[in-house]
């Protein structure tokens, strides 16, 4: 029983090692899957180290060239957004690159054995050449070839530089000794690319739901102040006005009645007596000390006057 067990524990740990080890070893060659570009960095200084140094390589026609322009708006090729893998039918890794921003059209990175210059193409055209094995330093991470950087930048006609790969070793003398090329060692540091704005593409169903949206409401407006502007105001509604302020009128006293009838309080065993002015009750109230006052009818108010009593509202 303890052994089965310590058997068991043994074997959760080492799946356990072994999938820590696998997950780093994803992450460690995460990068080699990323597109990046190219830079060039000179090895050594020298008077044409301003032209070259931290340049990007670019693609043109079927080679590789390094982008020494200096006009701003006049762009030169296509550039380097490339990445490792694996080439069909062999066991060493490719470099593939982008050739256009409109499609995702990669093509191979080769090295012509013939004229050492670095190309790129379909795969029926760069089978027969040296297409690998592209790898790049652990730490630095720069492009290296069959094991080394052996990558030259070559002034050609015109005033541009060509990218090629030293296969000699001699640092191309043997290639332009007798032409009287300049050639400059260099090296390729991969550089992750520039963020581009992001593009918010709205689905067409969307799209259309709120255009709809947004035109429903426009004609909702557009009815309602036509509406607003357009409706007169008709013989028939200013009779109806004066009809209704008519017998507003005529009916107020009855209106009145009604009101005081309503809001008439019960008889609590009092009587009531009534005036030319209002009503009030006599008797006993609940509250005693409450005395509700009502002016005196016009009666009372001469009989005061001959009784000798002054008139105090006159």
């Amino acid at each position: 029983m303890v052994l089965s067990l310590l058997i068991s524990f043994g074997t959760v740990v080492g799946a356990h090692e072994g999938i820590k080890a696998s997950q780093a070893k994803a992450r460690k060659e995460e990068h080699r899957s990323r597109k990046n570009n190219l830079v060039v960095h000179c090895a050594k200084s020298s008077q044409f180290s301003a032209y070259l140094e931290s340049r990007r390589v670019v693609l043109s026609g079927d080679r590789l060239f390094i982008d020494t322009g200096t006009v701003h708006d006049a762009p030169f090729g296509h550039p380097f957004e490339g990445y490792y893998l694996p080439y069909p039918e062999s066991r060493f890794p490719g470099l593939v690159t982008t050739i256009t921003h409109e499609a995702p059209i990669m093509n191979w990175v080769y090295v012509d054995p013939i004229t050492y210059q670095l190309r790129f193409g379909v795969r029926a055209v760069a089978d027969g050449n040296l297409t690998g094995p592209f790898d790049c330093t652990r730490q630095d991470r720069r492009l290296t070839f069959a094991g080394w950087e052996g990558f030259c930048a070559v002034l050609e006609e015109g005033g541009i530089w060509g990218l090629y790969f030293d296969i000699d070793g001699d640092g191309l003398r043997n290639k332009f000794g007798t032409e009287g090329r300049v050639v400059i060692e260099i090296e390729l540091t991969r550089q992750e690319l520039r963020a581009p704005r992001p593009e918010f593409v709205q689905p067409p169903a969307e799209a259309a739901a709120s255009e709809q949206r947004l035109q429903d409401r426009l004609a909702t407006r557009d009815d309602t102040q036509d509406a607003a502007v357009s409706t007169p105001i008709t013989d028939d509604v200013e009779t109806k006005r004066s009809d209704e302020v008519d017998g507003g009128y005529q009916e107020g006293p009855e209106v009145l009645q009604d009101y005081q009838r309503q809001s008439a309080p019960e008889s609590h065993g009092g009587s009531e007596i009534s005036s030319g002015v209002g009503r009030y009750r006599t008797g006993r109230r609940k509250n005693r000390g409450i005395k509700r006052y009502e002016s005196p009818s016009v009666e009372h108010s001469d009989e005061s006057v001959q009784n000798g009593w002054p008139n105090m509202g006159g």
